[in-house]
This record gives C-alpha cells, sequence and structure tokens, in this order.
C-alpha cells in the first residue's frame, strides 16, 4: 500500500510520523519538495533516524535553497513547478509520500499541495498537533481533503496529547486514530527504534 502523509500545518510532525512508519513498517520514503535547510532536509532526517532495512529513500524531484513557500523558493531559482512533474518512485516496497506545508501550501501559481494530494490519488494520513487552533486547522484540513473525495486513512496525533481536543476532532470527522507519537527527548535510531516497538500503528 503506498500513501501520503499531509499535515495540518507546517511544522507538526509530518517527518516524525513519516519515520515512525517506516520504522515500523519498512515503507520507502519520498518527499517530492524540499525548499531550504538542504544539508538537514527531511530525506536526510529519515536516513538518520531510520533503521529499518526494508526503507529505501527516494530522490526529491524538487529540492529548492530558500526555507520558504515552495512557490515562492522556485521562483528564485526561476524554476516553475508543474502537476506532470511528478510520478512515483518505481518500487516493489510501499512507498510513503511526504508533503510540504499545510495542504492549502502553493506549489505554483493554482497548484497547492492538495492538488498533489488529488494528483497522485493515494490514501491519506493526516498529521495533527495539539496548539491553540489545531482544533480548526485539523477539521478544515479533513473537510478539504473530503471535499476532494480522497481516501483519508485516520489522523495521528503528535506530540503532547491534549485528551480534550483529540477527542473532539475524532468525534467530529468521524476518522479513526492510527496512533500517537509522544514527544521524544533526543532523535537517534535507538529511539525510534524502540518507540516503533512500543507503539501500533493502524494502517
Amino acid at each position: 500500500m503506498n500513501i501520503i502523509i499531509a499535515g495540518i500545518h507546517t511544522g507538526i510532525g509530518k517527518t516524525i510520523c513519516s519515520a515512525m512508519i517506516c520504522q515500523k513498517l519498512g515503507f520507502d520514503y519520498w518527499k517530492p519538495v524540499q525548499a531550504g535547510d538542504l544539508e538537514n532536509s527531511d530525506s536526510i532526517f529519515i536516513k538518520k533516524n531510520v533503521s529499518n532495512p526494508l526503507c529505501t529513500i527516494h530522490k526529491e524531484r524538487y529540492k529548492l535553497l530558500t526555507p520558504a513557500s515552495p512557490h515562492y523558493a522556485a521562483s528564485l531559482e526561476n524554476l516553475h513547478i508543474q502537476r506532470k512533474d511528478f510520478k512515483l518512485p518505481s518500487t516493489e516496497n510501499n512507498l510513503l509520500v511526504e508533503t510540504a506545508g499545510g495542504l492549502m501550501s502553493p506549489l505554483a501559481e493554482n497548484f497547492l499541495i492538495i492538488d498533489l494530494v488529488e494528483e497522485l490519488n493515494l490514501p491519506v494520513v493526516v498529521v495533527s498537533n495539539n496548539y491553540l487552533g489545531s482544533i480548526n486547522h485539523t477539521l478544515l484540513s479533513v473537510a478539504a481533503l473530503k471535499q476532494r473525495n480522497a481516501n483519508i486513512l485516520g489522523i495521528v496525533f503528535s506530540g503532547d496529547e491534549f485528551p480534550s481536543s483529540e477527542a473532539y476532532i475524532l468525534n467530529h470527522t468521524k476518522l479513526p486514530l492510527l496512533f500517537y507519537i509522544p514527544t521524544i527527548p533526543e532523535m537517534s535510531k535507538e529511539a525510534f527504534a524502540k518507540l516503533a516497538e512500543e507503539i501500533t500503528i493502524n494502517l
């Protein structure tokens, strides 16, 4: 099974969620667009922290220099990101695709992350995090995906637990909880391997 990891916002735990799935289930990993911090990219994070030998990391389609919205970062390099640019890497393994930013982050004029999700047409894992406004962001993200008839597998909560918000989100969206990702004090292959042994991923 191939899946897409989509987030309600930027910096909410998509890459850690991806690492957990790759470590626990041995999925391949692909980040189509990386904007900025190329020496510490999400692909490099997966390489540093996932020890499952089944996980192959596939090369990004775009590696942009500026840590900004992909459409702006691409414009600074005179690049134009287009729908036709994205084809899934060839693999016989299950593939995990991690998106950039939130669902409404722009890749180009009239081309949003949610358009890429629709184009790739894979089941979606929604990653949420508990902060002021996260209920609103999560419900809006799920509503946008449902409007596109996306197959939403469920929700992953990342970071410190907040049962009241989580219960509201799950009840309102009628989506299953796939798993929790607790705050990880120190990132390492050993930490991810230990946590992967302890959690159950309901995919």
